[in-house]
């Protein structure tokens, strides 16, 4: 009976463990908005889809990999997170056109719109080359006040989807914190995320990963 009674006790305290990630009500948390509330081919945060326990047993076995709970990606957008803006380009009353009339940077603003880069399951710019970028942007912005512009975060491949267009979103949402830090008007600035979908690297080396885990701009000139 001893013997019994321990083997149930561990049963319950796995089972716990495993669902812990979720909500009560079954829903996911989505504070951000992301790609699937733009027209285009994104998705969005989490979707309709959880996080399941398979994604985190069947991910890279690579030491670097650090699969974070639901509840610490809650707490590290929530605190001190900015509010999106009003209306979602594309959306009836937006006045701006969805994620596709957006544009790369060319000419001299690919000088100044420069794509930044981020460490391994990291969202804070590190380097001062990062933060030079950060202030050649948000003084472009406030100099020209009919310049929107899209924040896209992206991750390398490694991670199951979910948690990388969540890191993605985390990545998107922090440039566009320091930018309004910076004196940038918030309502200017539109975030949305891709995770692992985008690579600007199709390599499977570390120097295709550091390529992809990265925040990229994509402009619009209101006329």
């Amino acid at each position: 009976m001893k013997h019994s009674s321990i083997f149930t006790l561990l049963c319950a305290l796995v089972c716990g463990t495993l669902t812990g990630c979720r909500s009560g009500n079954g829903s996911v948390w989505d504070e951000n908005r992301t790609a699937g509330n733009y027209k285009g081919n994104a998705r969005s945060l989490w979707g309709k889809e959880e996080i399941s326990n398979d994604d985190f047993f069947t991910v890279s076995n690579d030491e670097d990999f650090i699969g974070l709970k639901d509840e610490d990606l809650r707490i590290q957008i929530a605190d001190g997170a900015i509010p999106q803006p009003k209306h979602s380009p594309g959306e009836v009353g937006s006045r701006l056109p969805g994620i596709e009339g957006f544009h790369s940077p060319a000419g001299a603003e690919s000088s100044i719109f420069k794509t930044v880069y981020f460490g391994l399951d990291d969202h804070i710019l590190r380097g001062k080359e990062h933060t030079a970028t950060i202030e050649k942007i948000a003084d472009y912005m406030k100099s020209h006040s009919d310049v929107y512009v899209f924040v896209a975060g992206h991750c390398d491949e490694r991670g199951p989807e979910s948690y990388n267009l969540s890191l993605g979103a985390r990545r998107a949402n922090y440039v566009r914190s320091l930018l309004v830090q910076k004196g940038v008007d918030p309502e200017r600035i539109h975030t949305v995320s891709y995770g692992k979908e985008r690579p600007a690297d199709l390599g499977h080396t570390q120097e295709a990963w550091n390529k992809n885990r990265r925040s990229e701009f994509r402009i619009y000139k209101k006329s």
